[in-house]
């Protein structure tokens, strides 16, 4: 790793300082970029998601599904907590915190909303920040990739009907359209994109061009993150100064939800013999969240300024510290692991 890419949480807090500051002093600049949008999507957001995701698609290679056979254990541990466990345990503790413990101290009017981003958050297994867990914690490459892969895949035809039974299911109403033009743009469109300029890389240079553009496209892609950052802070910045309590208890399920999946994860593949180096980005992926699929779809289905944005934008604000204790606990706890697998 970089030594800008060490430092990433020290980045990733300035640029939550200075959305939150920009957007305080210069709200008619964000209310001129909040308008910059066609048919519900937000412009600048979508193609700094874009230029986000796609040098981390360019990563993915789909052939290693032909892999997942090898680490079959770890893959369906991880399927298992991500679309069977994650989605329908945060819809849980959004219905517990949200709408029931802290209803008293939440705008009752945003309440729905806010429960609303929770479910975008969890409904989508992250694909870009995983590779940077998974190399912090010394995970099995081949697996990460494969099962990257796969969760790719499925989300393309799995994230809209999810997320609508869950918002169903949570009597909000689906505007169904906005749903799907969402996983067109930021799942369908970014994945297209990646394998096509993968292909063509490759066909010219092989693995060793591919290894140049890859090189060069990661800044790209860690720029494009601090500036979204930089974005939905500035678009959030007057309700974070003036709610900081929603904002801590919205905090609340999402980093129960973070452990809980990552600790089901991480005991699920000791339980069934999986090796610490596929268990521990096992877990990392079960607990990590695609938040930038989730804030583009919160703001293209409810408004920039809505509570499921601003659910969507706290699960921005945890995911980094939260994933290093994360990473953190799952080195520390190797030896206890792998006494039993050994």
């Amino acid at each position: 790793m970089t030594l800008f890419e060490r430092f990433l949480t020290v980045w990733v807090g300035l640029c939550i300082v200075v959305g939150i500051a920009l957007g305080h002093v210069l709200p008619g600049l964000f209310a001129s970029v909040a308008a910059a949008e066609i048919a519900k999507v937000n412009l600048p957001v979508a193609a700094l998601v874009w230029l986000m995701i796609i040098p981390m698609l360019l990563k993915i290679d789909f052939a290693a599904l032909g892999a997942v056979k090898e680490h079959w254990r770890g893959v369906a541990v991880t399927l298992f907590v991500n679309w069977a466990v994650k989605p329908f345990s945060m819809a849980l503790l959004g219905a517990l915190f949200v709408g029931h413990l802290f209803a008293g101290l939440l705008p009752p009017d945003q309440i729905d909303s806010y429960i609303a981003g929770l479910i975008l958050l969890a409904a989508a297994p992250c694909t870009a920040m995983v590779f940077v867990w998974s190399n912090l914690c010394d995970g099995e490459p081949h697996y990460t990739l494969s099962q990257v892969a796969l969760n790719d895949l499925i989300m393309v035809f799995a994230f809209a009907p999810l997320v609508g039974l869950l918002l169903g299911i949570s009597a909000i109403t689906v505007p169904w359209d906005t749903l799907v033009l969402s996983v067109i743009l930021y799942i369908v469109v970014p994945v297209v994109a990646a394998q096509t300029l993968r292909r063509v890389v490759l066909s010219h240079g092989g693995p060793t061009a591919l290894a140049v553009t890859l090189r060069r496209m990661q800044p790209v892609s860690l720029l494009a993150l601090l500036a979204t950052l930089v974005l939905l802070f500035g678009f959030q910045g007057r309700a974070i100064l003036d709610q900081p309590l929603v904002i801590g208890l919205l905090a609340v399920p999402i980093i129960i939800q973070v452990y809980l999946n990552a600790g089901l994860a991480y005991w699920l593949s000791r339980r069934f013999g999986v090796a610490w180096c596929v268990a521990a980005p096992a877990a990392l992926i079960g607990a990590s969240n695609f938040f930038e699929l989730s804030v583009a779809a919160a703001i293209s289905l409810f408004g920039l300024n809505s509570g499921a944005a601003l659910a969507t934008v706290v699960g921005v604000l945890v995911e980094v510290p939260v994933m290093l204790s994360v990473v953190h606990l799952v080195k520390a706890t190797r030896p206890w692991y792998e006494r039993k697998t050994v």
